[in-house]
C-alpha cells in the first residue's frame, strides 16, 4: 500500500535486530488519517469473510483494528496485557513473546466480549514471527470462535510469521511487506 510504504520510507527507523521503529505514526503517536486509509483497505480485502468481531492486541494493534472494524461495521475487541479489576474472574488468557519488550506478555480477553460462534478477523500492527497473532488465535479458539482472516499493517517476511500462520488455512494480508533489514536497510517486497 503506497501511503504506508511512503511513510515508512520517510519516518521509519531500522534499530537493528529486526526492530522497525514506526512510533511517529503507528506505535506511539498515531496518524488517524493513515490508519483510516489502512482500515478501509483491510475492510475491502476482508469484507467477503463475514467477520463478526475484529480482535487485536493492545496497544499498537488498536488503531488499525478500530478503523478496520469501523469500515466493516462490527465491534473490535483487544486483548489486554494486564487484567483490570473490572474484568470477571474467569477470562481467556495466553502468553506470547514480545519482540520489543524482550519477554513473555499475557494476552487476556473477557468472555463477555468474545463469545462462542464469533467469526474473528485478527488485525495487528506487525506480522513478524507470528507469535502474537498465534496467541490471539488461541484466545479466539478458547472462546469457541473461529478465525476467518488475519491482517497486518507491516509484515517482516524474513522472520517467518506467514509460514507459521499458513496452517490455519485463512487469508493472510499485509499492507506492506519488508523482506530484509540487514545493515540498517529497509527493503520492501515489490508486490
Amino acid at each position: 500500500m503506497k501511503e504506508l510504504r511512503e511513510r515508512i520510507e520517510r519516518e521509519g527507523k531500522n534499530l537493528g535486530n529486526g526492530i522497525l521503529k514506526v512510533d511517529s505514526f503507528i506505535n506511539h503517536q498515531v496518524d488517524p488519517l493513515l490508519m483510516d486509509i489502512c482500515g478501509r483497505e483491510f475492510a475491502r480485502r476482508f469484507a467477503h469473510l463475514g467477520a463478526t468481531k475484529v480482535l487485536t492486541a493492545e496497544i499498537s494493534g488498536i488503531a488499525p483494528a478500530l478503523t478496520t472494524a469501523l469500515h466493516l461495521g462490527i465491534p473490535v475487541v483487544y486483548a489486554r496485557k494486564h487484567k483490570p479489576i473490572t474484568m470477571p474472574d474467569q477470562v481467556y488468557l495466553t502468553l506470547a513473546p514480545s519482540h520489543t519488550k524482550g519477554r513473555m506478555v499475557e494476552l487476556i480477553v473477557s468472555p463477555e466480549y468474545l463469545a462462542n460462534g464469533e467469526r474473528v478477523l485478527i488485525i495487528d500492527d506487525f506480522l513478524a514471527t507470528g507469535a502474537t497473532i498465534l496467541g490471539l488465535v488461541r484466545l479466539a479458539e478458547a472462546a469457541g470462535s473461529s478465525v476467518v482472516g488475519i491482517g497486518a499493517l507491516i509484515e517482516k517476511s524474513f522472520e517467518g510469521g506467514r509460514k507459521a500462520l499458513e496452517p490455519l488455512g485463512v487469508p493472510i494480508e499485509s499492507l506492506v511487506c519488508i523482506t530484509n533489514m540487514d545493515h540498517g536497510q529497509i527493503v520492501f517486497a515489490d508486490r
